[in-house]
């Protein structure tokens, strides 16, 4: 469940993301620039291209007052000169989006060419519970010697799952630091922010989603006049497309941190695993329907690998079958059943 989580619900996630920020019958167009003299299709392709800036100094100024927007005012001021914050990731968000996706999907990808439909192809059918006895005797018998001639050769096989399970991990976290930096190191702290705002008084608050994802920046227009001087215009430009992002990068912080946890939880499950009692312990909770005394005799014999392998069956069979075959397998290994 927690590998579903990486290569189908973020994966799912990221790609709708991707795909609704394209949409321009939901915001209009991505970008629209004000200015006087140029022409604004013109002002609208350079600023979307050059990118834009706003001065994260005046982001929590008065509106109306101090600035007409959060952000926007000269860079110079009475001989103060504001730092300049340029916002370029805009282009890319639909893009980065669908990289993460795939990044996301990747782990699942090795795990199914490394599996290459093992556990498939050992079930045999017998995930059904009504199925012909003569064909189950036979397959069961067939996966009873499968067991008994590859005893101790799956530690490979389940090491490469947990390699996956590892990279799973990596992964969000990496994505993590990965979106901070596309975002300009605002990420990572973007929905501690967001939830101190919440809590303050709403006409003293300060919005971080102004900081990161502006709704109104500046841009500005160099060109050369009549006389062959350089001329300065300075326009304002709407970003209706961070409305949605603001909203997308609320919940992937969320999300991300959420699927960490989960995932880190899921390597400490995994290491535990490691230890033999614990195993039996699991092995007992999958095989309720087999006695206690079959299921213990099967994991005394079993190594990592093993185990992992009756486990992955367990899940994948039907259980008053897989209660037969453990039962079988149990006999074979104390020399009671009948060479198959």
């Amino acid at each position: 469940n927690i590998f579903r989580m990486h290569y189908k619900a973020t994966m799912f996630v990221l790609v709708a993301f991707s795909i609704l920020v394209t949409q321009k019958q939901y915001f209009g167009d991505p970008i629209d620039c004000i200015v006087d003299v140029i022409p604004p299709n013109l002002m609208d392709t350079y600023c979307w291209i050059h990118s834009t800036y706003t001065i994260p100094a005046l982001v929590g100024a008065k509106i109306g007052v101090e600035v007409p927007h959060p952000g926007i005012a000269n860079p110079k001021n009475n001989d103060d000169e504001f730092e300049v914050k340029y916002h370029k990731y805009y282009q890319w968000v639909t893009l980065f989006l669908y990289l993460q996706a795939i990044m996301f999907y990747i782990p699942r990808y090795l795990w199914k060419v490394w599996e290459a439909g093992k556990v498939k192809m050992l079930v045999m059918q017998l995930n059904c519970p009504i199925v012909d006895e003569e064909c189950k005797k036979e397959r069961k018998g067939m996966l009873v010697n499968y067991f008994t001639v590859n005893m101790h050769n799956h530690n490979f096989y389940a090491f490469r799952f947990f390699f996956c399970e590892l990279l799973n991990f990596a992964n969000v976290v990496g994505q993590i630091y990965f979106t901070d930096r596309f975002l300009g190191y605002e990420f990572t702290t973007y929905g501690t922010r967001v939830l101190a705002m919440s809590e303050e008084e709403p006409g003293t608050r300060v919005d971080p989603m102004d900081a990161v994802f502006p709704k109104v920046t500046k841009c500005t227009f160099h060109k050369y006049g009549s006389s062959g001087s350089i001329e300065t215009h300075d326009g304002l430009c709407i970003l209706p497309l961070n409305i949605f992002n603001e909203k997308i990068y609320i919940f992937l912080w969320f999300w991300f941190i959420f699927v960490a946890i989960i995932s880190g939880i899921g390597l400490l499950y995994r290491c535990a695993t490691f230890f033999k009692p614990f195993r039996q312990v699991l092995l007992r909770t999958r095989s309720r329907l087999a006695s206690q005394e079959d299921v213990e005799a099967v994991a005394r014999k079993c190594y990592i690998g093993d185990w992992f392998l009756l486990y992955q069956l367990a899940k994948n069979m039907d259980p008053l079958i897989y209660r037969e075959f453990i039962t079988e397998l149990a006999q074979k290994f104390q020399g009671k059943g009948a060479m198959l």
